[in-house]
């Protein structure tokens, strides 16, 4: 495996795992692509909300409450429960 990627290797890396929406990652392809795309600056943005913050479990059937303007999503796994603003 190729040790040191080029930012648009990561950029890439990244849109991928957006658009399938990472059914068929698991944890630790998860963290390697979390870890890349720091060691780069990467920001994940709308990807960052497809997985568990704790466990880096993909989402498959969350927990999804809203109240108050609050997104909370609870993981399947994990029990950890992740909140987000909703604009």
């Amino acid at each position: 495996m190729k040790k040191d990627f080029s930012r648009k290797e990561i950029e890439c890396l990244l849109n991928e795992f957006v658009e399938s929406s990472g059914k068929n990652k698991n944890s630790d392809d998860i963290k390697r692509l979390k870890k890349l795309s720091m060691s780069k600056n990467i920001k994940f943005k709308k990807a960052r909300k497809l997985f568990c913050k704790k466990c880096s479990a993909v989402y498959c059937n969350p927990k999804i409450r809203i109240k108050k303007g609050m997104k909370t999503v609870t993981c399947e796994k994990c029990g950890f429960v992740n909140r987000w603003n909703i604009k």
